[in-house]
């Protein structure tokens, strides 16, 4: 048998790199290592298996920890598709140009340091692309850029999906220029959930959207034990290392309210009894009870945007949800719905949030004389009872006063502290799936608290507010009424001169002394 000469053994190392990338990678792919310079990329086993994973499927979504070296061997893995394949388009998206720009040029080391048998002829290099003589070409741009739409695709990478604001947008646009038959890795370390990148996998697992999915916990790797685990606690606090390194959506996200909190209430959620009204928008969980005082909350939307009008109702002692609404109504409709809502439940009290178009919502309450609408003052938007006490302020005196809820600068912190406080201390009965998934992606963002990008938070500041008002506008009504009953009492008290019929035990209130000597008077009212 003769011994084969090099073009053959070429040809056979050829053809078992075309064939499969981890073969590929693992003998000829070489990377920069930030210490030791440019080193042979001895893949480990979960990076052989994620390997082959990609190879074999077209949507890969890839929930990782840190430092696992998934960014380059996407990148590996783009290169292998660019030599093996003529006119193979990737398009690489990341948080920032830079991040994309680094991932180009991984690809472009990679192929600067392989043999010259396998190497092919770069073209064009402008940093941010790289274009091989074989037509296949490798471009990189920010998630700011519409560069999804522009060209077919047959590879579109996005790396640290969780973290990018337009994610949605960019997907969506991105699927005209992949329905030619390109593939997709999408990888990232989790932000919370609710998101697209967390809807992503959940419907991946649930194998309704035709994502791969690829799990990598900080443990896959063979040089990592408790000890690093716990030295990141040390370096990231707990919830940065439950994002960077235990693939955890739940406790990674800068949730408002803490993603554990939101998964206790949410095993608690309830079908409502009832639907009522348009698309059945108005749900309720109980009827009204004519023992017990409620409160009808509102956050008022223009009715043909993005955002919705919403509503709950609560039972004011229990902090119970027992009814709410989520739909889109012009604002003076619905201000005649929260009129008949409120009349229904007792004559609640009425609170209606007064920027901008919730006045037109309010006017109905007014020009109804619904005789519980919410006021707030004029001097202080911010109800704070002691504030109100001191300077002896009457509930019942409108001329300081203005119909609805001030949602200010000043008061929104304050119903966002009320809402942590609250769910934290899990004082409130929730029953509504709809509001468990806004507070989901109710989350700080640039130190504010909002709804993610494409998602609303109308019904969570409804409920912001009814949490809040619980502690300060009721409070205030109740001490008016302890006020009243105090004064009422000093009132029965005082000594009457009133005749009741009653014998009398004794002439002393009825004597005068008229300079000489007592005299009876008791005549009078014989």
């Amino acid at each position: 048998m003769s011994t084969p000469n090099i073009k053959q053994i070429i040809q056979q190392q050829y053809m078992q790199c075309a064939a499969d990338p981890v073969f590929f990678m693992r003998n000829y792919c070489y990377i920069q290592h930030p210490k030791r310079g440019k080193i042979k990329f001895n893949l480990y086993p979960f990076q052989e298996t994620s390997l082959t994973d990609l190879r074999d499927n077209r949507y890969n979504v890839i929930l990782k920890s840190r430092q696992l070296g998934i960014s380059t061997l996407s990148a590996g893995y783009a290169l292998w598709c660019m030599l093996f394949k003529e006119d193979f388009n990737v398009l690489v998206i990341a948080t920032t140009q830079e991040v994309a720009k680094n991932l180009v040029n991984k690809v472009q080391v990679m192929n600067e340091m392989l043999p010259s048998w396998l190497r092919t002829e770069i073209i064009s290099n402008n940093k941010l692309s790289l274009k091989f003589k074989n037509g296949s070409q490798i471009k990189a741009i920010s998630s700011a850029s519409t560069g999804a739409r522009s060209e077919a695709l047959s590879l579109l990478i996005i790396d640290e999906a969780a973290f990018i604001r337009n994610i949605e947008e960019i997907w969506i646009a991105s699927q005209a220029t992949l329905s030619t038959g390109g593939g997709a890795i999408v990888l990232s370390t989790p932000n919370g959930v609710g998101n697209w990148f967390h809807q992503t996998w959940a419907d991946a697992e649930a194998g309704t959207n035709g994502f791969h999915t690829i799990k990598l916990h900080w443990n896959v790797h063979p040089e990592r034990d408790q000890q690093w685990r716990d030295d990141q606690t040390k370096l990231l606090g707990e919830r940065g290392a439950a994002q960077e390194c235990d693939c955890d959506f739940i406790s990674s996200g800068h949730t408002v309210v803490e993603g554990s909190i939101l998964m206790e209430f949410q095993e608690k959620c309830i079908d409502p009894i009832e639907r009522r009204g348009i698309n059945g928008a108005y749900w309720l969980w109980e009827y009204p009870d004519y023992a017990k005082n409620y409160m009808v909350v509102a956050d008022v939307a223009r009715g043909d945007g993005g955002d919705w009008s919403t509503f709950h109702v609560f039972d004011v002692e229990t902090i119970t949800q027992v009814a709410e609404f989520k739909e889109k109504l012009p604002p003076n409709e619905f201000g005649h719905m929260l009129v008949s809502v409120a009349t229904e439940w007792n004559n609640a009290l009425l609170a209606i949030e007064n920027a901008n178009i919730g006045w037109a919502a309010i006017q109905p309450a007014i020009d109804r004389g619904y005789p519980n609408l919410h006021y707030t003052y004029r001097d202080d938007g911010y109800i704070d009872p002691e504030v109100h006490l001191k300077k002896n302020y009457d509930m019942q005196d409108k001329t300081k006063m203005v119909p609805g809820v001030s949602t200010t600068s000043r008061t929104r912190p304050l119903m966002i502290s009320a809402l942590e406080m609250y769910m934290r201390e899990r004082t409130p009965t929730i029953r509504s799936k709809r509001l468990i998934n806004e507070l989901f992606v109710f989350v700080w963002l640039n130190g504010k608290a909002q709804a993610q990008v494409g998602y609303n938070d109308d019904l969570t500041m409804a409920f912001c507010i009814g949490l809040w008002l619980r502690d300060t506008a009721l409070r205030l009504r109740q001490q008016g009424i302890e006020l009243n009953k105090r004064a009422l009492s000093q009132f029965q008290k005082t000594d009457s001169v009133i005749y009741t019929g009653k014998p009398m035990n004794s002439n002393e209130n009825w004597n005068w002394n008229p300079g000489d000597g007592d005299q009876s008077l008791t005549w009078l009212i014989r």
